[in-house]
């Protein structure tokens, strides 16, 4: 349902097929099961010509190249979800030394909202995830030096020509302050007749249910005067009753109940018609044979006694209006101090969340570890920053200092940030597929497909390194079993074959 929607709004699809070569990109390392599911639907299904898959990260480093770029380089992806660590040598993805970080963005908005939400309960529903999101993308940043930025803001002044705030919505309208009395009699009086109509649909239905009860019991009782005592003895059983008379009892207390709901109905009824009001309110009876009440309406029916009051005042009190003792915009504010470096700093500190991995820092360094001196000094010198969670202000400066301060003295190393960190994966797959659209290189077709399965990658500048299935091989089979073989075989003449 997802590529049928792409693929229309697209405007690619026709005649239930799609005859257009696909560009897909992939997650680094995929496995060769879900890259054999994805051909099997798009050449089953949507009969495309060829398709070609590729590393996002890896396109964005393809479309960012230039003339004096190496060809070699450190790629660090960060996203929403995690950070990868990719070595590029001389053009092509060392996938044996890649490395990922289980941390991206969605990470560092959770733990935003978390201590925002400790820092202000009052507005724990208003701190949420797509405002969390908002911040880190407008408000945060990346300290070049962590310790020595918190330092920083232990500082009032700094704290005060730093720190960032952001209003929650809220509603300066308070109840009581900008009511005249003529509205408030107004909404007594609706208050009045909704409490009426509660009152008169309670008396409804308590005296259907009461009606039904005793016309359940006089039946019951009708039953004894023919004489069918049998029937008359089990009716009573269900009725979890012992004679005659406990019947008759409640009988005689139905009925005047329920002649005294419908007296109450009569009344409820001339009272509205001449715009009477009782003076005070009827409390729905407790029916002890079946009728259900909820709390809740008892109490809103308490909440509005003294609207009832058996006295009411000819000419009502002007009320002063309700002055707030505190301002209420400036209490729906979120002051950001040093929680503006603290989300971000988790992709460099995972401990910082209780996540026991290592930050980019150590990833990075044990990635140049399994190089030769020679081949980290060609992957320094082209460290790439790609993924919209590397698009943090002083992000570049961090790795700088990093590796400043992991590399050799006097070593030179230069750090570069994409263009667009975003939306360079998409540009690179988009002058891969038109520079690479008539060569063989990197596509699949549907020929291959069908010999070589699903699983078959073809490999390019941006693709991942493809691994073949090896199967075990099948254990010998027993002399019998091999003695049909060996005749075969001899007859061929060939002895490698034997």
């Amino acid at each position: 349902l997802l590529l049928d929607h792409v693929f229309q709004r697209l405007g690619v699809a026709s005649q239930g097929c799609v005859d257009h070569p696909i560009v897909l990109t992939e997650a680094v390392c995929n496995p060769l099961y879900s890259r054999q599911m994805m051909s099997e639907l798009l050449f089953e299904c949507y009969q495309v010509p060829k398709v070609s898959y590729g590393v996002d990260s890896l396109y964005s480093f393809f479309h960012n190249r230039r003339q004096n770029w190496p060809c070699s380089g450190l790629v660090i992806s960060s996203g929403y979800q995690c950070t990868h660590i990719l070595p590029v040598l001389e053009g092509r993805l060392d996938a044996k030394n890649c490395k990922r970080i289980n941390l991206g963005g969605c990470q560092a908005a959770v733990y935003l909202q978390r201590l925002l939400q400790l820092k202000y309960p009052g507005h724990f529903a208003a701190i949420t995830l797509s405002r969390m999101e908002e911040i880190l993308h407008e408000h945060s940043y990346i300290a070049e030096d962590y310790i020595e930025e918190l330092q920083k803001w232990r500082s009032p002044e700094y704290y005060e020509n730093n720190v960032h705030k952001m209003q929650l919505p809220f509603s300066n309208k308070l109840l009581g302050s900008t009511l005249t009395s003529e509205e408030k009699q107004e909404r007594r009086q609706q208050q009045l007749r909704r409490l009426q109509e509660l009152n008169a649909r309670r008396r409804e239905e308590k005296l259907q249910l009461d009606q039904e009860r005793l016309d359940r019991l006089l039946y019951v009782q009708e039953l004894l005067e023919d004489g069918q005592m049998d029937q008359f003895h089990k009716a009573l059983v269900e009725l979890n009753m012992d004679s005659a008379e406990e019947l008759q009892s409640y009988i005689n207390k139905l009925s005047l109940s329920v002649e005294q709901t419908k007296q109450k109905i009569l009344q409820a009824e001339v009272s509205i018609e001449v715009d009477v009001v009782d003076s005070k309110p009827e409390t729905p009876d407790l029916d002890p044979l079946g009728s259900e009440q909820s709390l809740e309406d008892v109490e809103s029916i308490n909440e509005f006694e003294p609207l009832f009051a058996e006295e009411q005042p000819e000419v009502e009190k002007p009320v002063a209006a309700v002055q707030p003792m505190f301002n209420l915009a400036e209490y729906h504010q979120l002051f950001l101090g040093t929680e503006r470096i603290r989300a971000p700093e988790i992709v460099f500190q995972p401990s910082l969340i209780g996540e026991d991995q290592a930050g980019i820092a150590e990833t990075m360094q044990y990635v140049l570890e399994r190089y030769s001196k020679e081949q980290q000094a060609i992957l320094v010198q082209n460290v790439f920053l790609t993924g919209g969670n590397t698009m943090y202000p002083g992000l570049k400066a961090r790795i700088q200092k990093e590796l400043l301060e992991m590399r050799p003295f006097q070593s030179s190393f230069q750090v570069h940030l994409a263009s667009s960190p975003v939306l360079d994966a998409w540009y690179g797959a988009r002058e891969w597929a038109v520079e690479y659209m008539s060569r063989e290189e990197g596509w699949i077709t549907r020929k291959d497909y069908e010999e070589k399965g699903g699983e078959y990658l073809k490999e390019h500048c941006a693709s991942n390194v493809y691994v073949p299935i090896r199967l075990p091989k099948q254990a010998p089979r027993t002399t019998e079993g091999l003695a049909p073989s060996r005749v075969l075989t001899s007859s061929t003449g060939n002895p490698c074959e034997q």
